[in-house]
């Protein structure tokens, strides 16, 4: 009987010495954090996107520089024909280019009045509706002429961004005085100084008369020509789309 329990003490004691054995040896043995774990992180830093950069805004009243790309006159000009420029000069933001030079600009006429043929000056109003960059993007423009920066024939009018002709009075005088004394000069020749004096009446009527059936000066604004376009408003640019490839849809 004493044999028997000693034997069970002993096996006792070995299942327990085993059991410690083994819960020392997992211990011990290191942990390895599975791959699929890393993985996944990875991949969640790498779908998510960078934040959007923060829109550019131009303030309203910025000066823009336009190069006329066609032709415009009061003579055949009619409401709602399209009007076609270009930037003249970068402008910059915060030591950045925000419009660069070569930007084309849309925009249409808006009214046009002949000059009369007694009084009256040509008048041309023009808005420009719409920016398309080199890239391709297109934002829609609140735009009005400011100026016609070296032109000696042309002045703005009111605060619409009506262009104004000249008035042509030097001009009538001249016609008129080109009339009178050619007339003068004939009537000396047939009858002395009271041949003179007919001569330069009939010759002033002539002028008079060439005078009012005649118009005033036109509004003329020719390929090249500089025109200065002002915002009304603020305009919202985006970058990424400003700075995106030409090709990308």
């Amino acid at each position: 009987m004493r044999a028997v329990l000693a034997l069970l003490a002993a096996a006792v004691s070995l299942g327990v010495a085993a059991i410690a054995a083994s819960a020392q040896t997992s211990a011990d043995m290191p942990h390895l954090t599975p791959r699929t774990t890393a993985v996944t992180s990875s991949q969640a830093n790498t779908d998510t996107p960078p934040p959007a950069p923060p829109p550019i805004t131009v303030p309203a009243g910025t000066k823009i520089p336009l190069t006329l790309k066609q032709g415009v006159t009061s003579k055949n000009a009619r409401p709602g024909d399209p009007v076609y420029a270009e930037t003249a000069f970068p402008i910059t933001q915060n030591d950045q280019i925000v419009i660069p030079a070569g930007t084309f600009v849309q925009g249409e006429v808006r009214r046009v009045l002949r000059p009369g043929r007694v009084k009256g000056r040509a008048e041309l109003q023009m808005s420009f509706t719409s920016m398309i960059f080199p890239n391709g993007y297109t934002i829609l423009l609140p735009g009005a002429v400011q100026g016609t920066p070296g032109s000696q024939d042309n002045s703005m009018k009111g605060k619409e961004g009506t262009i104004e002709g000249n008035s042509g009075k030097g001009k009538d005088a001249a016609t008129i005085a080109e009339a009178t004394i050619p007339g003068a000069g004939i009537g000396a020749l047939a009858d002395g100084g009271k041949g003179a004096a007919i001569g330069a009446g009939v010759g002033g009527v002539i002028g008079l008369a060439t005078v009012l059936l005649s118009r005033g000066p036109e509004i003329q604004l020719g390929t090249g020509s500089s025109i200065e376009m002002v915002l009304e408003s603020n305009l919202a640019l985006d970058p990424a789309k400003m700075h995106r490839p030409a090709n990308a849809q």
